[in-house]
């Protein structure tokens, strides 16, 4: 009986380790297996793999106020240095030699013109130069080292007022002596077109209003060039009359007024056309009975006087100028140091 209780006990335990045995086997196999994958990747190549990532820029933070400055600075004009170097005793070191020009290249002189401009420059009243015709007009706008040019007036300047009277009168007369107002524009052009970039420029037209190109001198920049050159193309008044628009200004002191726009420009040289003659609407209408009278030429010396316009030239080139006229205008032109041209 004894053995026979004894035998289910075996058998079970049998099973057990089998079912141990058969576990342990299994995972011996499993563990052999991994360990064959493992080894043969690091002998296998690994297949290609393409991965799209998505390129994320930030753009850069600008700096505003930064870049306005930058863009202001760069609007002022270059510094230029035209002062010679002198000394009045040897220095420690020479200066180079001066280069060889080819002489056979140089025009010469032709002693008579030179004789005949300094007696042109005489005739008229009180030394004033007049009588000069339009045979030597010059190239408006030909510089000439730091100077300028413009109508056979040599000057120099920086700050570069051109004001034009273009009144009905002064277009008859300078169609009169050859010189019509679109010749004018021509010169006016090329002037600008010279300018060098350290200067400032400013053009206002006028009959008894007045048309400004701008309400401040600007600087002789290529955009500023460039627009000046559309301003003359597109606004230039050749008909002897300006009408009434946004771009005229109402003006009832005629040059007197004009001046007043100068000397708040502050110019070192004014170049100013006309025939002398100047209208505007009297200050005080109960003492004159004309709705337009002249100009007294007390009121256009104090706007023209070196109180007004400081050191400023005043360069007058004119057309049909009466005695009585150019008298006056010589004084003015004598006091600021400039010159005068008649056209004839």
């Amino acid at each position: 009986m004894r053995r026979r209780a004894k035998k289910p006990k075996s058998r079970l335990r049998s099973i057990v380790i089998t079912v141990i045995l058969v576990s342990i086997g299994v995972h011996v196999v499993a563990a052999l297996i991994a360990g064959a994958v493992i080894v043969a990747r690091y002998f296998s190549e690994s297949p290609a793999e393409f991965h799209a990532t998505r390129d994320i820029r930030l753009p850069a933070k600008q700096r505003e106020h930064k870049m306005n400055m930058a863009a202001l600075d760069s609007m002022a004009p270059k510094p230029s240095f035209n002062d010679k170097m002198q000394s009045i005793r040897p220095s420690a070191f020479a200066l180079p030699d001066l280069p060889k020009m080819d002489m056979d290249q140089m025009l010469p002189l032709d002693p008579s013109e030179i004789v005949s401009d300094q007696v042109s420059g005489l005739v008229g009243a009180a030394g004033i130069g007049s009588g000069l015709g339009t045979g030597n007009l010059g190239s408006g706008g030909k510089l000439g080292g730091t100077g300028l040019s413009f109508f056979g007036i040599e000057s120099d300047g920086e700050r570069i007022l051109l004001a034009f009277d273009v009144s009905s009168s002064v277009v008859n007369k300078a169609n009169r002596a050859g010189v019509p107002l679109s010749k004018i524009r021509e010169e006016t052009a090329a002037l600008i077109s010279k300018l060098p970039i350290g200067s400032r420029f400013g053009i206002v037209q006028f009959t008894q209003n007045y048309k400004p190109f701008a309400p401040e001198l600007v600087p002789a920049t290529d955009q500023n060039r460039a627009d000046a050159l559309e301003w003359i193309e597109k606004e230039w008044v050749d008909t002897g009359s300006m009408g009434t628009s946004k771009k005229v200004v109402s003006n009832p002191r005629g040059l007197v007024g004009v001046l007043e726009l100068a000397a708040k420009m502050k110019p070192d040289t004014i170049f100013l056309i006309s025939d002398a003659s100047f209208q505007w609407k009297p200050p005080d209408p109960k003492k004159s009975k004309a709705l337009v009278e002249t100009i007294p030429w007390k009121e256009i010396k104090n706007a023209a006087d070196k109180k007004s316009l400081g050191e400023c030239k005043i360069h007058f080139i004119g057309f049909e100028i009466k005695p009585d006229d150019r008298r006056e205008v010589g004084s003015i032109i004598r006091s600021s140091g400039g010159k005068l041209r008649e056209i004839k």
